[in-house]
């Protein structure tokens, strides 16, 4: 662990509302992607008064809070102590997946029973369906995934291998897509474990680069296949260049909200010390 977490040093009010901002955004940007109509304000509100928005469908309610709830998981040290488990994973997409349907086929905090895909578009603009990796070999699949997560959870990562980090466990449970529906939150959130575990803020995806994340996820996908038991979770890692680079810009929104709480800590600072000369 870093000697420092991101809020270390700011007055507690400063924290708390740090905290809250960052639980914000990343509930906003995360559900936006995957198609919410609630703005940032509405976002905060629906949290933070336990009220809905006029002429808004009560399902992006229920996404934003329950993604909310599922950050509170995380600031209260899921993970942190003993490492992640299988049903740490599954406690958050049970957050996560707000909506309850009693299907066999569609189970929520378990990992997907039936085959699931995408239509996905090539560089030169052909429409193809990419495939994730099949049902069976799902629990083999994340077995290894946790281990990879579990070990970065052990490192104390400076902030590029915490890149490094977020993109190759952002990528790699995308392209298991072990449950039926929640992946793309569910990766946002769970990829983020070890960057806020060495001391970091998280790392957000903007709803304003929609286009380009699912263009780079996709073109890695096609470009190294379906995964499956026994190979690499993430073959060609030079690949993932692109990717990198949109997330190390995509991280600028998270690292300027700390900067302004951390300028306003310097003013109080400031403030006290010529109180005490007075």
């Amino acid at each position: 662990m870093n000697n420092l977490n991101f809020w270390d040093g700011l007055d507690d009010d400063l924290k708390q509302s740090l905290l809250k901002q960052l639980r914000n955004l990343w509930t906003h940007t995360s559900t936006a992607l995957e198609g919410n109509t609630l703005s940032l304000g509405e976002t905060a509100f629906v949290i933070e008064e336990g009220l809905t928005v006029s002429g808004k469908p009560l399902k992006d309610h229920q996404e934003v809070v329950g993604h909310a709830r599922a950050i509170d998981l995380i600031w209260n040290d899921i993970g942190r102590a003993n490492g992640m488990t299988k049903e740490d994973l599954f406690a958050l997409h049970q957050a996560v997946q707000t909506e309850r349907i009693l299907d066999i086929y569609k189970p929520v905090g378990n990992w997907k029973v039936e085959y699931n895909g995408t239509t996905a578009f090539t560089e030169d603009d052909q429409q193809v369906f990419l495939e994730y990796a099949a049902p069976e070999a799902v629990p083999v699949l994340m077995d290894l995934w946790l281990e990879m997560l579990n070990g970065f959870l052990k490192q104390n990562l400076d902030p590029e291998e915490a890149l490094l980090t977020y993109v190759e466990l952002h990528v790699s449970l995308v392209r298991i897509h072990p449950f039926f529906d929640g992946n793309g939150r569910m990766a946002r959130l769970l990829a983020n474990l070890p960057v806020i575990h060495s001391g970091w803020p998280p790392i957000l995806i903007p709803k304003e680069t929609r286009r380009e994340y699912i263009r780079l996820l996709s073109k890695y996908e096609l470009t190294v296949g379906i995964p499956k038991a026994g190979e690499p979770l993430l073959p060609n890692k030079e690949l993932l260049a692109d990717f990198t680079h949109f997330c190390r810009i995509a991280w600028q929104s998270s690292l300027k909200l700390v900067e302004v709480m951390r300028e306003k800590q310097k003013g109080r600072n400031q403030l006290r010390r010529e109180g005490i000369r007075m």
